[in-house]
């Protein structure tokens, strides 16, 4: 219901500011100034894109799709209508070429949004995507012939706002009579079950429709120019580009979310040729002549197309088919020295929009559906499950990071990949007196620059420190130098104070490729061979590169990057290492040196909370979350697992383990053993983050610990709680008590983070249950009630809970 209210608004106030424009448009001055309107419109793009991603659902696909569309749309229209207001889009026709474009590209992929939504029974939003799509389809035409009046568009937007209105009302009606009055089409909880009983295997990517539509979007500026639509290439083009490219590696972010690294990885390519694209539109800016572009880039850009081609083939065949046309694309742009501005690459962006307009259909129509639209999927998994060579990775753990629950996938296929593009940019020789006739900045600073802070910061999300580290330095690297040597900046005399800035960076990979020594052999090579890149800056900044350095030091780095890109792509699809990475150079010894595989699973999962239980019944010792920090846990009626808990921490004496139990009822049987004041405190003090410690006796016989006993508490008392927290309650449920100390190395500082428990404890621990940041930082209040009777209470420790709560 948020979803559609939400929607209601959003298209509903941008499409009455439309009609309004466009009802005013014959006066000599329009009703709203061009530069005002097109800031309105970037502000309800940008509100628009928040509504479409933050309340999209699980089979909101529909709805995610139209908010972008219509987002992207009304960004790149927001811009033209900017350049129009400040007098840059002057001559006869500009205008018009600038804005037709992003027109024709938002009718046909609204009309797809409408076609499934209508057969799909989405009224609602099927008539939003067909009002909207018919009034760009009058657009269009009323820039070609006055035949066509703007009224036609304003009536078109006004028909949005009607259904925007009554849609609305609907809701408002539903809620003030107690879901009593529903108008027709606004009932959402019949919608809401049919969604709920539709069958989902595995996870969908709801976001790669929007993805393909932004590919039609870039592959329509180029398109157009072919077909004779518009007239000429030029500045007023470069926001369809620019906005397509921002969005496109939003997509890419958010399919890493969906767990979709094959598409995340094409996605991140297709933003590098949309910057690319948008740049080389801008040269007039600061050459007359049309850019030329780099051979050797656009033919490696080729190869890593194929290769992401083919390894998504034996996922979708029709997606791996798709590829193939930018395959073709890269091919025809390297043949082309005018690259985007010659008729080869345009005809391929051409076919490029018409298969993206059907893969949007097909995968909208196949997500939304419950009859498929075939594409290949089932042929090639039934074909790879007679091959006992090769076999696809499936099942739960598909994107189970080494540390650490994660929302996202690993993106170090497509770091490895931007690795391989940047590095052959530096082939180009620059031209001090011309640095910018030739298309090298957006290769350096997109793919290597952005797409690397990207693949960084999922690393860093996903727990891998070093390797986060490695690809956000070398993405500094590549944006601050690579812009610097091949955007003239550098002038006529190389600066000595870039050089001093490179030899920092020198320094620190050099702390980087020492640690690798204890990752594994292909990140050691991969650390190692980009000195070879710094050194090339470096000596392009004294002035003193040798001729042939560029393509020696290209080549090494890059081949070790390309073969990391086929060993992570590899393993990320078949199970098993066929392209190994290799094992750690010096071996960390009771670590496991990062090759011991620890499950991290998410505490959010009764699943999860389930396989933990049979860990600890076996045997096992495991990492929990609690209600204040970190806990390692092992099962009372497993001595051995007791001991080896016992001997993993060294305990000091003075901090033996405790017991924990879920409720007073599992020691109801020796309730006569304590004290009646004892077990009232016990009663009113839990469950909270207070430990009592109680005398031994015989009561310990009843919870099953036998030989287990020894190893908690002291010969004269134990310590006993039970936690405020259901994931481990729920758990002591389905084990029965539990032992516990705390989840770091006597001595060291409590365990706030599941990442923190491997780390410190290494193969010591079996399984760590994964819950983020602990909700406090402080461990339990431990209360000595040995002599409550008498009186009298001491404080241990003084945590959490105050002793004047206690």
């Amino acid at each position: 219901g948020q979803n559609l209210q939400a929607l209601s608004f959003l298209p509903h106030a941008g499409s009455l500011l439309l009609a309004v424009h466009f009802y005013s448009l014959p006066r000599a001055t329009p009703l709203i100034p061009s530069t005002a309107l097109g800031v309105l419109l970037l502000v309800l793009s940008s509100l628009l894109t928040y509504t479409g991603i933050r309340r999209s659902l699980r089979n909101a696909s529909l709805f995610l799709s139209l908010c972008l569309t219509i987002s992207v749309f009304w960004c790149g229209c927001g811009v033209v209508f900017i350049l129009g207001g400040q007098g840059l889009l002057n001559d006869i026709g500009d205008f018009r070429d600038a804005l037709v474009p992003g027109l024709v590209t938002v009718t046909v992929a609204l009309l797809v949004v409408a076609v499934v939504g209508f057969l799909c029974r989405e009224v609602i939003l099927a008539m939003i995507a067909s009002a909207l799509s018919l009034a760009s389809a009058h657009e269009v035409a009323m820039q070609y012939s006055t035949a066509f009046s703007s009224s036609a568009v304003a009536c078109n937007y006004m028909i949005v706002c009607l259904v925007g209105g009554y849609f609305g009302l609907g809701r408002i009606l539903y809620f003030l009579t107690k879901e009593k009055v529903a108008l027709p089409g606004t009932d959402l909880a019949k919608k809401k079950t049919h969604e709920q009983i539709q069958p989902t295997s595995g996870s969908v990517n709801h976001f790669a429709v929007t993805g393909l539509i932004l590919n039609m979007l870039s592959a329509s500026v180029f398109g157009c120019r072919l077909l004779g639509v518009t007239d000429k290439l030029f500045i007023g083009q470069v926001p369809w580009l620019w906005a397509a490219g921002i969005y496109q590696v939003g997509i890419c972010v958010l399919s890493y979310r969906a767990m979709d690294v094959l598409m995340a990885t094409f996605f991140g390519f297709t933003s590098i040729l949309k910057f690319s694209g948008g740049y080389s539109l801008l040269y007039p800016v600061w050459q007359p002549e049309e850019p030329s572009f780099p051979t050797p880039f656009l033919v490696v850009f080729s190869i890593l197309f194929a290769v992401l081609a083919l390894f998504l083939t034996l996922k979708s065949p029709v997606d791996g088919l798709y590829l193939l046309f930018y395959v073709a694309y890269c091919i025809a742009l390297s043949c082309c020295p005018k690259g985007f501005f010659e008729g080869g690459p345009q005809g391929v962006a051409v076919a490029i929009f018409v298969a993206s307009a059907l893969m949007t259909l097909i995968h909208l129509y196949n997500v939304k559906a419950s009859t498929k639209i075939p594409t290949g999927k089932g042929a090639v998994k039934a074909l790879l499950a007679r091959s006992s060579f090769l076999k696809l990775r499936e099942g739960a753990d598909l994107h189970a990071p080494y540390l650490g629950y994660s929302k996202y996938a690993d993106a170090e296929v497509l770091g490895y990949a931007c690795s391989v593009l940047a590095s052959f940019a530096i082939t180009v020789p620059g031209d001090p007196q011309a640095p910018l006739t030739t298309v090298v900045i957006p290769w350096v600073v997109v793919a290597g620059g952005i797409l690397k802070l990207l693949s960084g910061s999922v690393a860093f999300a996903r727990g891998k420190t070093l390797e986060s580290s490695a690809f956000i330095l070398y993405a500094v690297v590549w944006i601050i130098w690579g812009l610097t040597r091949y955007g003239g900046l550098y002038g006529t005399t190389r600066s000595f104070h870039a050089a001093v800035g490179i030899i920092a960076f020198m320094l620190f990979n050099g702390f980087i490729v020492f640690c690798t020594l204890f990752l594994n052999i292909a990140w050691f090579f991969y650390s190692l061979t980009f000195f070879l890149i710094a050194v090339s800056f470096l000596l392009d900044a004294l002035h003193a590169l040798p001729a042939g350095y560029d393509i020696a030091a290209t080549l090494i780095f890059g081949l070790v990057s390309f073969y990391c890109f086929l060993s992570a792509l590899s393993n990320s699809i078949f199970e098993g290492s066929c392209l190994p990475m290799g094992r750690p150079i010096v071996q960390l010894s009771g670590v496991g040196g990062g090759m011991t595989k620890c499950p991290h699973l998410p505490a959010r999962k009764a699943s999860s909370v389930k396989r933990i239980a049979d860990i600890l019944k076996s045997g096992g010792t495991c990492g929990i979350p609690t209600d204040t920090v970190y806990v390692l846990v092992a099962a009372c009626n497993r001595p051995d697992a007791v001991e080896k808990a016992h001997h993993s921490k060294r305990q000091a004496q003075d901090r033996p383990m405790s017991l924990w139990i879920s409720s007073l009822k599992q020691l109801e049987p020796a309730k006569h053993l304590f004290t009646p004041l004892l077990w009232d405190f016990m009663e009113a003090a839990w469950p909270s983050p207070i430990s009592l410690v109680v005398p031994r006796g015989e009561w310990v016989d009843f919870l099953g610990m036998k030989d287990s006993a020894k190893y908690v508490g002291t010969p004269q008392s134990i310590a006993i709680r039970i936690p405020d927290c259901s994931v481990t309650t729920h758990l002591i449920d389905l084990v029965g008590p539990i032992v516990v100390t705390s989840a770091n190395p006597t001595g060291e500082a409590d365990t706030t983070h599941h990442n923190q428990v491997y780390a410190k404890l290494g193969d010591k621990v079996d399984a760590v249950l994964c819950d983020g940041p602990s909700p406090e930082n402080i461990a339990s209040t431990v209360v000595d009630c040995t002599k409550i009777d008498s009186g009298n209470i001491r404080f241990f420790r003084v945590g959490l809970i105050p002793k004047s709560q206690v």
